[in-house]
This record gives C-alpha cells, structure tokens and sequence, in this order.
C-alpha cells in the first residue's frame, strides 16, 4: 500500500499570500529552482548551505504554502512542484519569480 502525501493544503486552500512569503526567501527559492531544473528531488540531495533542522522548517513552509508536494517512500522524503495547482491558480507567477530568482543568482 503506498504512503500517502505528507499533509499539504488542497488546490483551493492555497492562498497567494503564503506562496509569496514562502518564496520571498532565499533559500527556499533555491529549492525550488533546484526542483524546478531536475524534477523531484530527495530531501537529502538538495544543495543548500544549512543545517537540516533549517531545511526541514524550510521544506515544511514551502509544502503548507503550496508550492511543494512531499511524499514518503520508506525513511526518505521526495519534494516535487505541484507546479499544475500554481499555475491554475495564479497563472505565470511562479515563471516570472524563478525568472527573476536565476538572474539575481547569475548576478552574483
């Protein structure tokens, strides 16, 4: 029997509010241009400078806010987008902050 997702807000709970807070920061930004560029990823292979007690508050935000989906597969986590619920709801904003996120990145 397959685990279930990890507790996330259902498609019409997702508010533009929390997915701009969870965005405005960082390093939940590089996860989920890293996410964006290969797909899903196993919590442990994200490449972020923190702690993992920081990465798991970080993952936890991104998955109440929306933008991630986590799901269990024995003692790991794999995050993935659920870029289709984002783009439904608010359409083109997840292109235009990763857009901006890769050529701040590139400027630095």
């Amino acid at each position: 029997m397959p685990v279930p997702n990890i507790d996330e807000p259902e498609p019409t709970d997702i508010e533009l509010g929390a997915v701009l807070h969870a965005l405005s920061d960082a390093t939940r930004l590089a996860v989920v241009l890293q996410i964006e560029a290969d797909g899903e990823r196993c919590c442990g292979a994200l490449d972020v400078d923190v702690a993992k007690s920081t990465l798991s508050q970080h993952l936890r935000v991104l998955r109440e806010a929306g933008i991630t989906r986590t799901r269990a597969c024995g003692n790991q986590r794999w995050v993935s987008l659920r870029r289709d619920d984002l783009d439904a709801l608010f359409p083109g904003l997840l292109d235009v902050v990763l857009k901006a996120a890769d050529r701040t990145a590139a400027v630095r």
